[in-house]
């Protein structure tokens, strides 16, 4: 069952956009035109062998010690993607929907999200996006809300141009 065919059945508001393929989640909000912070994408987590879907906003990035001591456990690992494949045969691979429920996994979402009274997120497929009230995403879901992100920003200034007035004594 497709998220979309999920939301219907159970009779959710949300709306659908069309638009040109993208294939991240910042693409994502550039296309539709929002703040990062509002697009939930899923980045799947193996712990301990078994599947957990993190949703989080765009412009954070998963931090794994954070989950190490969430699950109590060092063995917290990235999905690849042929496992990504096979767990969302359903979706395009990149654009899976933050919904671990319907594919019976659990759903983490990060507290940074949990702030938004509207999320977006891919449908399963990279030219179409979902619109949707929070408060009725989190009723369908049912994610664990905890602190597992970092923002993605400290690579925009890394990436910045070399600053030939500043000095610091301690880089190499």
């Amino acid at each position: 069952m497709t998220v979309i065919e999920y939301l219907n059945e159970n009779r959710s508001k949300f709306r659908i956009s069309e638009h040109k393929p993208v294939f991240t989640a910042d693409q994502l909000a550039t296309v539709e035109e929002i703040p990062p912070r509002q697009v939930a994408k899923a980045v799947v987590v193996k712990v301990d062998g078994e599947y957990t879907v993190c949703v989080l906003p765009a412009d954070r990035k998963i931090d794994i010690y954070a989950l190490q001591k969430h699950f109590r456990t060092d063995s917290v690992e990235l999905a690849s993607e042929e496992e990504l494949q096979r767990l969302f045969a359903d979706s395009e691979l990149g654009a899976e929907p933050p919904f671990g429920n319907l594919y019976n996994l659990p759903t983490l979402m990060d507290k940074t999200l949990a702030r938004d009274k509207e999320i977006v997120f891919f449908s399963g497929k990279h030219d179409q996006s979902v619109w949707m009230k929070m408060k009725d995403y989190r009723k369908l879901v049912k994610p664990q809300i905890c602190s597992f992100s970092y923002s993605a920003m400290p690579d925009e200034i890394e990436s910045m141009p070399f600053d030939p007035f500043f000095y610091d004594p301690y880089g190499l």
